[in-house]
């Protein structure tokens, strides 16, 4: 049986996989971050949904990354998890052009 990350870092030497996979970054990184709050806060989906007042369904979109959520849910997860919500932009690398040499 093959496992995941094999065949991630099969798929990752296809050009278009990876730039999908690229493209989604910032999605599994927030699906992520969801995921680590409420695990540290010690809360399963449903209890975190009940300090949310949602439903355990819109949790688990939320970590499958199937949704770009508001502000505002994020805001009211930070509180239902006890952590500080923290948004920032960062300067996108420029990709360093190619030096060429007279010869």
């Amino acid at each position: 049986m093959t496992k995941v990350n094999e065949l991630h870092r099969k798929w990752m030497k296809n050009k278009e996989y990876r730039k999908a996979h690229e493209e989604l970054a910032p999605e599994f990184a927030l699906a992520r971050a969801v995921i680590n709050a409420r695990v540290t806060a010690g809360l399963t989906q449903e209890q975190l949904a009940q300090r949310m007042d949602t439903t355990q369904s819109v949790i688990a979109r939320l970590e499958s990354g199937r949704t770009r959520p508001s502000t505002q849910t994020l805001e009211r997860l930070a509180v239902a998890t006890g952590t500080r919500l923290h948004i920032s932009f960062e300067p996108v690398p420029i990709p360093a052009k190619p030096i060429s040499i007279p010869v």
